[in-house]
């Protein structure tokens, strides 16, 4: 009734090749999809990654710190806060022009970005002092400054780039609290350095309770 010719075989078998080939351009996109989101998901975890260490070590350490005396007459305060920094164990370079401080005491919080308020080589300070219309100089309640106590390779101000390098911040704390004293005896600042990465350091200081017997511009330990 039905005639098996060589015809009929010949398209059955050109019809299962085709399928076959459609079987593997498909399974080949496929691959070459996965292949793309695997890379893509693995340079995304990589930069993930890199960014949660530059958090962590990416940042400043606080080497030392103290106070500057202020007598203004009716009692004495800390009007200066100083903080030696270097860079923390395993960090890249951080600038200061893109390090904020946030300055928190018990009457005023603040957000401080760097100001340059030092002489051309970065060794010595200028006016501190708050900024006044028509003056160069001066930090408005907003600024700190700092200058190089030690630069390894002295060019690269206000860049710490080395584990030798020491730098001094310094925060005139009249001008950020508003106030013609600084911080009162006993009352307490908490600084949180935060580089360019988002690595940060904290630290909390208490000024003394008494400072009897210490004289304008002295230095007090913290």
């Amino acid at each position: 009734m039905f005639e098996d010719t060589d015809a009929d075989r010949g398209q059955v078998g050109i019809g299962t090749l085709i399928v076959f080939i459609a079987m593997v351009l498909v399974a080949a996109i496929a691959a070459g999809v996965l292949v793309n989101t695997a890379g893509f998901l693995q340079a995304t975890a990589e930069d993930a990654g890199q960014e949660s260490v530059d958090k962590v070590t990416n940042r400043l350490d606080v080497v030392s710190s103290h106070g500057i005396i202020n007598d203004y007459g009716d009692g004495k305060a800390v009007d200066s806060l100083n903080l030696t920094v270097r860079l923390a164990a395993g960090s890249g370079s951080v600038s200061l022009e893109s390090t904020t401080i946030k300055y928190v005491s018990d009457t005023t919080a603040r957000n401080l970005v760097y100001r340059n308020a030092t002489t051309a080589d970065g060794t010595e300070l200028l006016n501190t002092s708050e900024h006044q219309d028509g003056w160069d100089t001066g930090l408005n309640k907003t600024e700190y400054t700092a200058y190089a106590l030690n630069d390894d390779d002295d060019s690269s101000f206000p860049v710490v780039n080395s584990q030798a390098d020491r730098y001094e911040i310094v925060i005139n704390t009249t001008v950020v609290e508003q106030n013609d004293q600084g911080v009162s005896t006993g009352d307490s600042v908490e600084l949180e350095i935060t580089s360019r990465d988002g690595g940060s350091t904290q630290v909390i200081y208490t000024m003394p309770q008494q400072l009897a017997g210490q004289s304008d511009n002295d230095p007090v330990p913290l």
